[in-house]
């Protein structure tokens, strides 16, 4: 058995078509374009990438971007103001501040001060409360880019034992969420976990997000678990995941590559929730369904 592998990149560019549609019904009914502000302190080169390609996404799906390049000797004081002016901006839908900050710039306070209704980034803990409580909120990019691409190659996730590798604040946790939104028994597990590859072993689906390059063996898979590598490592042979891609083929059912994976997943949902924070502002209705 070979593993089926899951096209990242092809499903994200069906969804940033979709989005582009419901972009243009937007201008018609508001009589403006959806607005995404994107902040980015400092020179961190990988930050300028990710930046500008959402700033060419941004654009392509019709909207408007609105990007603040600031130095790295940016004061707090200055970046909280600066976060208090685009909150206050009517054509400003979406905020996302790129992190990670440069020494001595607080990113808990940042992401706590984006008002919550612009927090396209799923962070502010108001929406991290929502999220848990099951309310309806914005939840981060990558974690609901993972969730389309389960249900894209499952359908029905209910009653599946999922395992989330990591418990980070951006991936982890929400996924795990997610998942049990979704009727999933969830096992969130770590790098400290006993016995990890016998945790790993009875999951039907498989989450690795610790940030540890092929920790994850083939040989701890589920025969037929559908995986998602969330991780990206770069290494001497190149960019690399959290699983071990080459020993998974042989026993997985199905799973993402990386790159080409999660990775291009992350700013089409990025387009997605600033495209709804829109329609909300707006007073707008909107097919949940169709985004």
């Amino acid at each position: 058995m070979t593993a089926s592998i899951i096209d990242g990149k092809a499903f994200a560019h069906r969804l940033r078509e979709r989005i582009a549609g419901r972009v243009a019904q937007f201008r018609a009914a508001a009589g403006r374009a959806p607005g995404l502000a994107v902040v980015l302190v400092g020179d961190d080169a990988a930050s300028a990438v990710y930046v500008r390609n959402k700033g060419k996404m941004t654009i392509a799906a019709g909207m408007e971007s609105f990007e603040h390049i600031l130095p790295a000797d940016t004061t707090q004081a200055d970046l909280e103001a600066l976060v208090d002016r685009l909150n206050a901006d009517p054509a400003v839908d979406g905020i996302l501040v790129q992190f990670p900050l440069p020494a001595g710039l607080d990113e808990a306070r940042i992401f706590t001060r984006i008002a919550p209704d612009k927090d396209v980034d799923g962070l502010n803990p108001e929406n991290v409360g929502r999220l848990a409580s099951g309310l309806h909120g914005f939840v981060p990019c990558t974690p609901l880019g993972c969730v389309m691409l389960l249900k894209d190659t499952l359908g029905d996730l209910s009653g599946l034992d999922a395992v989330v590798i990591g418990r980070s604040n951006l991936v982890g946790k929400p996924v795990a969420q997610l998942l049990l939104r979704e009727n999933c028994t969830v096992t969130v597990a770590h790098s400290r976990t006993r016995d990890l590859s016998s945790v790993v072993k009875r999951a039907d689906i498989v989450v690795a997000a610790v940030g540890r390059p092929h920790m994850i063996k083939g040989e701890w898979l589920k025969p037929g678990a559908t995986v998602i590598d969330v991780g990206i490592n770069r290494t001497a042979e190149g960019l690399v995941g959290d699983v071990d891609f080459a020993g998974a083929l042989s026993v997985a059912g199905a799973i993402t590559p990386v790159p080409g994976g999660v990775g291009p997943m992350t700013i089409a949902c990025l387009l997605r929730n600033t495209l709804v924070s829109a329609h909300r502002r707006a007073g707008v209705p909107y097919d949940k369904g169709a985004l």
